[in-house]
Order: C-alpha cells, then structure tokens, then sequence
C-alpha cells in the first residue's frame, strides 16, 4: 500500500515515480476553464479591430483596383494620382516632416528618460514624468488650437522669442518652408511625454547588478547610458519608431486646423492625407483617395519592417 506523503505532494508507485494527484488535475481544470474568458476579453477588440481596421482597409483595396462604376482600372488609380502635380510635394512635406519628427523623438525622448531615471530624489523624478505627460492629455485638434496662439507673436506667450527670429506675424511664422518643423514641434510636445514614460519603465527593467557591476569597473554615467542602457533599449526605440511612423504618416489635423486659421497660407493639400481628403469630398474620386490612402500604407509597411528588422524588435534575448 502507497500512502500519500504529508507534504500533499502525488503519491509515487512502486518503481518510484510519482503519480500525478488530485491537484494537478484540479490546476488543469482551472487552467482549461479561464481559457475562455480570455477570448472573452479579448472579442471587442478583436470585432472593432475587423469593423473599422481590417474591413475598410479591404474595402480601400478593391475602390483602389477599380474605377467609378465598379470595373476592374487595374493601376490607372494608382498612375492618376502619382502624376498628380499635388503628389509629390505633398510627399515631400510628409517625408520631411517625418524625419525631423523621428529623429527629435529618439534623441530627446531617449536623452530625457535617461536624464529622469537618474534623478535619485523619487518626487522629483515623479514630478518631471507628470509634467512631460500632461500635454499628451490634450487631443489633437485642441492642441494645434493652442498652438495657433502659441505661434501668433501678437499673443503668444513666447512673443518675445518669436520677435527676436525675426517674425512680426501669424502668416510669416506659418510660412510653408517652416510647416515640417512647426508640426515635429507640436508632435513632439504632444506625444514625447508618453514615450518618456514607457522609456523610463523600460530602464527600471535594467538589472542593477548590471549597472553595479559597471560602476565598480569604473564605468561613468555617460558610459553606462552608452554601453548599457541604450543596447537594451533598442527594441523599445525600434516600437516607439514604428508606432510613430504609423502616426506621422497620417499627418491631417495640423495642417488642416493651420489652412483655415490662415485663409489658406498654409495649402489644403499640403500632406497625402489632405489630398486624399481632397480627391473624396473635392473631386468625388473615392478611387484616387483609396489609391492615395494604399500607398501611404504600402510605404508605411515597407518603413515599419526596416525599423522592425534593424530593431530586434521580435528577437529572443
């Protein structure tokens, strides 16, 4: 007879081995039955990540491939709206726009999170991450609004800086040439305080023995945010990339809100988004718009896997 241990551990048999017990059958129960809540959980997201994510961009496809009474245009879309004289100078913007976003992005956001990580009095660092995030709490119209005075030097609290460049006027600052930085600018003061965050979360995931270990081997501060903690942020920089591309690749409500507080200074086809907004409700081309919209996906697409690949994003540490 095998008479179960105290510890409440399974039995073993005779050749030693031990029989699973009640309790691993009781675990697996429990196991097989939260498996169904989770699909729960996640089914709202998934149903309106199909209804407004996955079933117009299908629908945007087939518009793209065909012309305004349903027949098949195979890239007629395509070559009608690259041969636009809008195209590319709209793409010029956006390109533009992007780079300077991006790269303010990695050096601020990254710069910032280091520097806040490594105040060593907790109220102060806590204070500063509240501070970089409350602008985040503004949506996007109403932040291009609060910047549109921001931007006047008759009102802006900053007149005085804005005087000194050189600007007298609302039409001067807002002059096409200045829209790529103006726009990165507001990006940034919009959305840097919560990459910050995640930032500074990913380097409380840092082991301190690793950083320890530096600082005994005499490494500086400089050093250890070189040859530590920037290596083991590159995933985290290779996601805040690619979800920021996805974000200024759809540059709309900036110039938009800046094209009419302007009387048209700032052009209503400034970026792809704009134009394609043109070619739907201007020129009733849904087609042109839905070619425009699958281009900007396509290249978007195309960016994003670079940032992925040269990332390690996906990669098993």
């Amino acid at each position: 007879m095998t008479l179960a241990p105290p510890s409440g551990r399974p039995a073993a048999d005779a050749s030693g081995r031990r029989r699973p017990g009640r309790g691993s059958g009781r675990a697996a129960g429990r196991a097989s039955a939260r498996s169904p809540i989770g699909y729960l959980f996640v089914s709202p997201y998934t149903l309106l990540t199909v209804v407004f994510g996955i079933a117009p961009s299908l629908y945007a496809v087939v518009l793209a491939f065909t012309n305004a009474d349903g027949g098949f245009a195979g890239i007629d879309n395509f070559t009608t709206v690259v041969g636009d004289f809008r195209f590319w100078p709209a793409v010029f913007h956006v390109t533009t726009y992007l780079i300077i976003w991006l790269l303010g992005l990695v050096v601020f956001v990254v710069g910032l999170a280091l520097v806040v990580h490594a105040i060593g009095v907790r109220w102060v660092s806590t204070t500063l991450r509240f501070v970089y995030y409350l602008p985040g709490a503004l949506a996007g119209a109403s932040s291009v609004l609060l910047w549109l005075f921001v931007l006047d030097p008759t009102a802006s609290p900053v007149s005085g800086l804005l005087k000194a460049m050189g600007f007298d006027s609302f039409v001067q600052v807002i002059q096409p040439g200045h829209l790529p930085a103006i726009f990165a600018i507001i990006a940034f003061w919009t959305g840097a305080g919560g990459w910050i965050l995640i930032m500074h979360g990913a380097l409380n995931n840092i082991s301190t023995e690793v950083i320890e270990a530096a600082r005994i081997d005499g490494a500086n501060a400089v050093q250890i945010a070189l040859r530590i903690q920037l290596p083991m942020l590159r995933k985290w920089v290779a996601y805040m990339g690619v979800m920021s591309l996805a974000a200024g690749t759809q540059l709309f409500v900036e110039p938009q809100l800046l094209s009419q507080a302007s009387n048209a200074v700032v052009p209503n086809d400034y970026s792809l988004n704009q134009l394609a907004y043109q070619y739907a409700f201007q020129q009733n081309d849904f087609n042109g718009a839905a070619a425009i919209s699958l281009i900007l996906l396509v290249v978007a697409l195309l960016l994003s896997w670079v940032f992925v690949t040269r990332g390690g994003l996906f990669e098993k540490e």
